[in-house]
Formats: C-alpha cells, structure tokens, sequence
C-alpha cells in the first residue's frame, strides 16, 4: 500500500462518482489490514474516518497521505474499544465530522493465545471486549445514522471463528459470536441498514509469528498455494457496502481455498 497507489485509485474512480460524499468509518484502521481497507474505500471516493487506539503516528500519516490525495477526504479519531463510553463517543465524532455515516467497518481486533487451564478474567474481557462487545454497541449508536443513510455495516470475523484454532478459545469464541451478531443484527436492522461479514484466511502474519515451519504447513493447505493479500479483503469489504444491494446476514470467507477441506 502506498501513497501514489492510494492517490490513483482516486483519480481513477473517484471522479467517476463512485461513493462520492460517502462517509465509511474504520475501526483499527491505522495500519495493516485496518489501512488497506481505509486506503481502499477512500479510493472509490469515500471520506473516510480512521479509528485508532495507541498507533495514533500511523493514523495521522495514513490521513495525511490521502488528505494530499483528495483534501478533506479522510480524519483519525483516537479511543479505547474496550471502554463502552467511549464507543459512543467515536460515532458521534465520525458522524459529526461530515454531518452524516454510511458505512461502519469493524475491524479492530485483539489477538493472542489463551491456553485453557490459565486464561484470565482480563483476558476474556479483552479478547471478547475488543472482538464482540465494541461491534455491538458501536453498530448499536450508529444506528440512526445508517438508517437516514440506508448505509451498511461490515465486520470482520475470522476462519477461525467454524474452526478453532489451538489454544485461541476465547479468540475463537468471540469471532464466533461476531458471526452470530451479524446474522442477528441483519435481521433486526432491515430494511434500512444491511450487516454482513467477512472472513479471511491467511492474509498477513501475526506481527509476533515468525515460525517459517508454520507458515509454510499453513500454506501447504491452501488450494491457491499462497497467502493472500490484504486488497483482497478489502475489495471484498467494498463488494458488500457498494455492490451487494440484496445481501444481508452473510459471511465472505477470503482464504485462498482453504476452508473447502474443514
């Protein structure tokens, strides 16, 4: 992802019309998979509203870069998901920063390994906090928003969440209620506000997983035989919020093949 990468997208598909005046706020979206997302949208012509909690240098550079793209296009709110007041907070500060919300992304995610037998009550309020508990009342105050917009919502869930991964049981379990929230929430929000998911694969490495041995016995099982990359979540983000009008309580799984062989 860079900037002249991010500022031909906009030339390109922005003057076409494409979300022009649309407003997209992404959780955790100061970098890695947050950032291409954030970098995606703004490049079919969305202003777009990084969340950040401690990465605040990565959230000012991002928007710096596509503020030079398309001016007053992209602003960074800092706030800890895992304070419920504070959830509110962030979506009156993105709403209000261009007067309306289209979109709302939730990406932001706490990820480590809880090994059952040690798991602490700070841990599973972190883990299901971060992963389930923030979606659900951030999606909750965004709501009139969303509907005065017809917008959409987006989550990201995780492969993990149908398969468990190996001493990640609170992870697991949070994913896998992020699914069941967004089935529910579909349900309960349409007409107006459309919610869906998505759920990928082996995109880009733990920052703390540098096992060459693992990496390669996760690839050996992906039908594509690579990992994938984060443009490809992101295009997917975008097929659901602009190009997915009759789709609603749905999850895209993005891994390469690899869920076909459970």
């Amino acid at each position: 992802m860079t900037e002249r990468s991010s500022c031909g997208d906009d030339s390109m598909k922005a003057s076409a019309g494409l979300a022009q005046g649309r407003v997209a706020l992404v959780t955790g979206a100061a970098k890695r998979l947050g950032a291409a997302i954030a970098t995606h949208l703004h490049g079919q012509g969305y202003r777009v509203v990084v969340h950040y909690r401690h990465s605040e240098a990565d959230a000012l550079r991002l928007c710096q870069s596509l503020n030079r793209c398309r001016n007053d296009s992209a602003a960074a709110f800092g706030a800890d998901l895992l304070e419920l007041e504070a959830l509110g907070r962030l979506i009156d500060r993105a709403a209000n920063r261009w007067g309306r919300l289209d979109a709302l992304v939730n990406n932001a995610s706490t990820f480590y390994p809880t090994p059952m037998g040690g798991v602490t009550g700070r841990q599973w309020d972190e883990l299901l906090g971060s992963n389930l508990r923030a979606p659900f009342f951030l999606i909750q105050q965004a709501i009139p928003w969303l509907r005065a917009a017809e917008g959409s919502v987006v989550n990201m869930v995780d492969v993990h969440a149908d398969r468990p991964l190996p001493e990640h049981a609170a992870y697991g379990i949070a994913k896998a209620g992020l699914v069941a929230l967004t089935k529910a929430l579909a349900r309960e929000l349409a007409p107006k506000v459309r919610v869906n998911a998505v759920a990928p694969g082996a995109i880009l490495w733990p920052e703390r997983d540098a096992d060459p041995a693992r990496r390669a016995e996760i690839l050996s099982r992906i039908p594509l035989a690579r990992p994938g990359e984060p443009s490809d979540i992101a295009r997917a983000v975008v097929y659901l919020l602009d190009q997915a009008p009759y789709v609603t309580g749905q999850v895209i799984t993005v891994d390469g093949g690899r869920s076909l062989f459970g």
